[in-house]
C-alpha cells in the first residue's frame, strides 16, 4: 500500500511541479544472512523514496536494470537528473554512465568521508604507538620524584607543640604520606585516576620548590 502510495503518477507529478531538476541517490542496504541486497533509489530534492529492488547480486547488468527503471520515472515526470549521488560502486559508475550519458556522477559525503577517515586513523594509532614509547620513561621519573619528597618529609624535624593563638595541627607520620604511599608500587593495573589524584595532591603543596619535579609529576 505503501509502495503504490508512492508511486502514484497524479500524486507524483503533484509533488515535483515546482522542482526544476532532479537529484538521484541509490545505494544497497545490506540485509540479513540469506537474503538478497536491498537497492533504494531516492530522491533528495523532495527526500523521497522512488522505489527498491531486491537485487541476487550487485553485477552491473543487475543493477543496471534499477538505473534504467529510474530513467523512466525521470522521463514519466519531465524532469531533468541534475546529478546522481551513490558510494561508487564500479556497478553503480557504470550502469550510471550507460543510462545518463550526460549526468554527473558524484561521491556520497558520507562515504567519501568514511574512506577519508581510514587512513586518519591509521596515522593516528601509528603516532599513538610512537607517544607511548617515548613517555613510557616518565613513570621512573616520577617515581623518583616521590621518593626524594617522601625522604625530605622523613628528614623534616617534628613540630613543636601548638602555641595558645595557633589552631592544633596533626603531625602526618611518614607511613600516611599520601605522595608516597599512593605511588609507590606503580606498575601493571595502576589507574589513571589514582595518578592524577596523587599528582594532584602533591601539586597543591604550597611549601614544593622543586620546580622540575612539579612538571615531571604535572
Amino acid at each position: 500500500m505503501l509502495a503504490a502510495r508512492q508511486q502514484d503518477p497524479e500524486r507524483l507529478a503533484d509533488d515535483y511541479r515546482d522542482i526544476a531538476s532532479l537529484v538521484l541517490t541509490i545505494d544497497g542496504l545490506q540485509p540479513e544472512k540469506g537474503h538478497e541486497t536491498l537497492y533504494v533509489v531516492r530522491e533528495l530534492r523532495r527526500k523521497r523514496v522512488w522505489f527498491a529492488e531486491p537485487l541476487l547480486s550487485s553485477a552491473t547488468q543487475e543493477v543496471r536494470r534499477v538505473i534504467a527503471l529510474a530513467r523512466q520515472w525521470a522521463e514519466c515526470l519531465a524532469k531533468p537528473v541534475g546529478v546522481w549521488m551513490s558510494d561508487k560502486q564500479d556497478a553503480f559508475v557504470q550502469a550510471i554512465g550507460t543510462e545518463f550519458p550526460t549526468t554527473p556522477h558524484r561521491y556520497c559525503h558520507n562515504h567519501f568521508l568514511r574512506d577519508v577517515a581510514k587512513p586518519v586513523l591509521e596515522l593516528d594509532s601509528q603516532s599513538k604507538v610512537k607517544m607511548r614509547s617515548k613517555v613510557r620513561g616518565l613513570r621512573t621519573i616520577e617515581r623518583r620524584v616521590l621518593e626524594a619528597r617522601r625522604h625530605t618529609v622523613a628528614l623534616e624535624p617534628a613540630p613543636g607543640p601548638p602555641q595558645a593563638d595557633e589552631t592544633p595541627r596533626v603531625a602526618i607520620p611518614e607511613a600516611a604520606a599520601p605522595e608516597a604511599w599512593a605511588r609507590r608500587d606503580l606498575g601493571v593495573g595502576q589507574t589513571a585516576n589514582a595518578l592524577d589524584t596523587t599528582a594532584g595532591g602533591a601539586t597543591a603543596d604550597p611549601d614544593v620548590t622543586d620546580e622540575a619535579g612539579e612538571v615531571g609529576l604535572g
